[in-house]
């Protein structure tokens, strides 16, 4: 692992790695890296299961894939870190954001954000290519139905990715 890629763990316990879903649209790893510090705070996400890994789970310097979703071709575009613990995600209770949710309020928040801070831009590495790597088939991504925009990512898979499938870089 190369300096560019080397993940930080909290002195609690070893860094954990995940795969954090953008629509580039909304947020690509170029809005990241353009952003200050190079660092966005992760809105939108209403799935309990995903909420829950980022509450319950996620720690700053945790290891992030960045990918693209819902777009021409979907794929890891970058590298990032998780980059703050979890707060209310203020969309939650904005009438005018498409992440509005009426039942949810200040007193008692249903949804969370963190920041992500983008490390650095890959070169696209498709769903397709992904499949190609027999050591890869259990990632969640690439599991049938599986539409989460979080998911965990097994160290061996983030070694085979920012290792050989991206030559160390």
């Amino acid at each position: 692992m190369t300096a560019t890629t080397a993940i930080t763990a909290t002195p609690h316990r070893p860094p954990r790695y995940w795969l954090m879903k953008s629509e580039p649209e909304e947020c690509s790893i170029d809005d990241a890296l353009a952003a200050p510090n190079a660092t966005v705070p992760w809105t939108g996400v209403r799935n309990y299961q995903a909420r829950n890994f980022m509450r319950d789970e996620m720690q700053v310097g945790d290891g992030v894939l960045f990918y693209h979703s819902s777009c021409p071709e979907p794929g890891i575009a970058g590298i990032a870190r998780v980059a703050s613990s979890t707060r209310p995600d203020p969309t939650q209770f904005d009438p005018d954001s498409p992440y509005h949710d009426p039942k949810s309020k200040p007193d008692q928040p249903r949804w969370l954000l963190l920041d992500v801070q983008a490390l650095r831009k890959t070169r696209l590495i498709s769903l397709a290519e992904l499949r190609e790597h027999p050591d890869l088939a259990p990632m969640r991504v690439l599991q049938r139905g599986n539409r989460l925009s979080i998911t965990p990512v097994e160290v061996a898979e983030w070694e085979a990715i920012t290792g050989r499938l991206l030559g160390g870089r």
